[in-house]
């Protein structure tokens, strides 16, 4: 009995293998007979190589769904019709992978002869958002259902002649920006060659050359290829500008340049937005049309040498900023100016008060992250599109306020390639320059603790993105373990490549440095009891209850937290409020000793001033410090984002990622905030202070919540609507009064300070000297307070 045992056990977990061997192979998808193809030269760098393959159909199958990977960047067509505009994401902080996309044909196709047009942009340079692979590569698959369309040796090639391989990048953008400036001249031009041969006037490409074979898909120097973390930029097509204005004057078109000088036309956009600039001209050959950006730190712009008669053309390197400025030769004529606005997903989240600064500061915050989001969160969109983790720590929690699924699922590609692309067992700053990459650290020690708790803990707390968590954990714990602790019981200090903590003045790194790792670890521990990992709880709470006891007698000055040796600063305070160091019985003399009058602090840590304050429950202060410091810049009227730093002569850029006011805003005075995993379940507590109305859209991953609160002397109205699969908190203030009745969507559920009747899906939870909190399940809630 026991040789049959082992026999058929034996058997079971052949059977079992086999099953699981089929499972995996049928998740991997199918590359069969493709071929990365290019030219016979790997590049060279910053060169436009254009595909065509022509071929026919006897029948259009329901669905073909293309698989397409490149170095680095792409444009399609289908049949002469653009199909896709800027396919392809950026490789990435992480070596040993390649993206691909998943593009649907059906529709572009027909019966008989078709012809696919690619033209793809190799970058060949890594700035650690992109990790070049060192060959420029086209790879194609398509199921036809007779027969799969691949890359291969048939297709046709040619480098595209009108384009500059020397455009390079303007300014210092060969150390900080993977893109580069586009230079076309159309008299190279190669006409309309994205057009099929069944055209009656149809692009003729017999004098293309043959694509050399590179390799087969999960090769080298390409390797892994996985499939595209976020959705296809949302591409909102070509636009008229808002207006445009020459000499300060408004024009319109057609306009015809009958001076003898160049001259610029200012097209106005509506807010600072990630562009690529269209122009269509009447102009003799050899004119040369600039497409620039009136933002100074912008790196790249578009050139365009004219060729005879009408001709159109659009730069497809984005830039951004508030106006493109078009320099237009004597003798052109002008007749369209347009822009194509592309980005990540939408911004869904919205935020209105009665006090239109408010209204105004939040939305110039929505702005500034969307404009730093796009094939990675980045510090700017101009001079780096770095990486920076800190940077990225600081757009989290405004990410969760504004943004749908496509700004969440960058956040989970952020933290891959962070985890991907350590060095040893340090977490990076995943910075352009700096020699940092290629197993050179870039250890910001500051950063990489934020991105512990504020991005990497943040992003599973809002989403419940367990597999991202998995990956992201054992990385976490070798990086906390590199810290080693002192005699004092507090971490010791880690430099990193850099002592930064801040842009702004009297910094204090260790005491910072000692509060972040207390934050990161309580983070690292939470992520542990999330995935099981009990035998490390022990570690975590051991340093965690060495650094509270340790701190106060360290740190505590009498009137703030900081360091003996070091001026007075509101950063180390605001984070020992926030990480629970601080204690309660000091928040009155921290906010008015420090958090409120001290204002040394970059926008990198001002919203953590900002937080902190809120924290301790003095709204109106908050918002105080929060209007002083962005008051100038709401003020001006044609700013659209928020500035890197706030000194007026050392602004740095105009559209920095780490301004996250929104994220305050939406959290403490809507007052709506996650309370479980994935938004499960979350509160709805508005602290509005001197103003009497705010409405929020929050695009939870369960679905919009929308908030609306209106109060005046006598009444107080909420408006929920919260969607399926979560249980809502709802805070009705007392605000000193006494609350004679309570309606429910029409219906009277309090009065005489006594819960009078329930209503299905809605209780009475509980009762304290501030509030009376009901919780609500799904649905529509319209409620009514009144007062005495």
């Amino acid at each position: 009995m026991r040789i049959k045992f082992k026999y058929y056990k034996g058997i079971f977990l052949l059977l079992m293998a086999i099953v699981s061997s089929a499972s995996v192979f049928a998740s991997t998808p199918n590359w069969e007979g493709a071929q990365w193809i290019w030219q016979q030269e790997d590049g060279p760098a910053n060169t436009w190589v254009a595909f065509r393959k022509s071929f026919n159909l006897n029948k259009i199958p329901k669905d073909v769904v293309a698989k397409i990977a490149v170095d680095t960047k792409y444009w399609l067509w289908v049949n002469g019709e653009m199909v896709l505009f800027e396919g392809g994401l950026a490789r990435g902080a992480a070596p040993d992978t390649n993206y691909y996309d998943e593009v649907d044909l059906t529709k572009y196709l027909k019966e008989g002869e078709n012809t696919i047009a690619i033209l793809v942009w190799y970058w060949g340079r890594t700035r650690k958002v992109h990790d070049d692979s060192g060959k420029g590569g086209l790879l194609f698959h398509a199921n036809l259902g007779e027969e799969e369309l691949v890359s291969n040796a048939d297709w046709k090639l040619k480098v595209h002649p009108a384009y500059d391989a020397k455009s390079g990048g303007g300014g210092k953008s060969a150390n900080r920006v993977n893109a580069y400036s586009v230079k076309f001249d159309a008299r190279k031009s190669m006409g309309d060659w994205s057009k099929a041969a069944w055209y009656s006037n149809s692009f003729d490409d017999a004098n293309w050359g043959k694509p050399v074979e590179k390799g087969a898909a999960n090769n080298k120097p390409w390797e892994t290829l996985v499939k595209r973390v976020i959705p296809q930029w949302n591409d909102r097509g070509l636009a008229n500008y808002e207006s445009l204005t020459l000499e300060s004057n408004k024009i319109e078109l057609p306009y015809k340049n009958t001076t003898d000088s160049l001259v610029v036309i200012h097209a106005k956009l509506p807010f600072n937005q990630q562009i690529t600039p269209y122009l269509k001209v009447n102009s003799k050959a050899g004119k040369t049309i600039i497409a620039d950006m009136d933002n100074p730190f912008n790196m790249l712009k578009g050139t365009y040498i004219t060729k005879d008669g009408v001709q159109e053309f659009e730069s497809y390197s984005w830039i951004n900023g508030h106006n493109v400025e078009y320099t237009i030769p004597p003798g052109v004529e002008v007749l369209e100016l347009k822009y194509r606005w592309t980005g990540v997903g939408e911004m869904t989240g919205t935020f209105e008060t009665s006090d239109p600064y408010f209204t105004r500061l939040w939305w110039m915050a929505r702005n500034t992250l969307y404009v730093c989001a796009r094939d990675n969160y980045m510090d700017c969109p101009d001079r780096e599109r770095g990486l920076w983790v800190g940077d990225v720590a600081d757009q989290t929690g405004a990410v969760f306020y504004t943004l749908n699924e496509p700004g969440r699922l960058l956040l989970k590609k952020g933290i891959d390639n962070t985890i991907a692309y350590r060095a040893g067992d340090t977490i990076q700053g995943l910075a352009p320059g700096f020699g940092a990459y290629r197993g050179k650290s870039s250890e910001l020690t500051g950063q990489s603790l934020q991105y512990i708790d504020q991005g990497i803990w943040q992003y599973y707390y809002n989403t419940g993105d367990k597999a991202t968590l998995e990956n992201a954990y054992p990385a976490v714990l070798n990086y906390l373990k590199l810290w080693s602790m002192q005699p004092n019981g507090l971490p010791k200090h880690r430099k990193g490549y850099a002592n930064w903590v801040d842009w702004g003045i009297d910094t204090d790194p260790v005491a910072t440095n000692v509060v972040l790792y207390f934050m990161a670890l309580k983070a690292t521990k939470k992520m542990a009891i999330a995935l099981g990992k009990t035998k490390d709880i022990i570690w975590y709470n051991s340093r965690i209850n060495s650094i509270k006891e340790n701190f106060e007698k360290e740190y505590w000055q009498g009137n703030r937290y900081g360091s003996k040796n070091k001026l007075i600063e509101e950063r180390v305070s605001a984070l020992a409020i926030i990480s629970g160091l601080a204690k309660k019985e000091h928040y009155t003399i921290l906010v008015d000793s420090v958090l409120v009058p001290v204002k040394k602090s970059s926008p990198h840590m001002e919203w953590l001033a900002e937080e902190a304050i809120m924290i301790t429950g003095q709204y109106d202060k908050g918002l105080l410090r929060m209007k002083d410091r962005y008051q100038e810049q709401v003020d001006r009227k044609w700013l659209t984002t928020l500035y890197e730093k706030y000194q007026p002569k050392l602004r740095g850029t105009y559209n920095h990622a780490w301004n996250a006011p929104n994220y305050v805003l939406s959290r403490y005075i809507a007052g709506v905030k996650a309370t479980a995993i994935a938004w499960s379940s979350y509160e709805v507590k508005p602290n509005l202070a001197h103003m009497n109305s705010v409405k929020q859209i929050v695009p939870s991953v369960k679905g919009d919540i929308t908030v609306e609160v209106h109060k005046t002397e006598n009444n107080y109205q909420l408006n929920l609507i919260s969607p399926e699969k979560t249980t809502a908190t709802i805070y009705i203030p007392k605000a000193g009064k006494n609350i004679t009745k309570i309606e429910v969507n029409g219906k009277s559920i309090w009065k005489n300070n006594k819960f009078k009747k329930r209503i299905n899906a809605f209780d009475f939870e509980s009762e304290d000297d501030e509030f009376l909190k009901f919780q609500v399940e799904p649905g529509n809630w319209q409620i009514t307070a009144s007062y005495n």
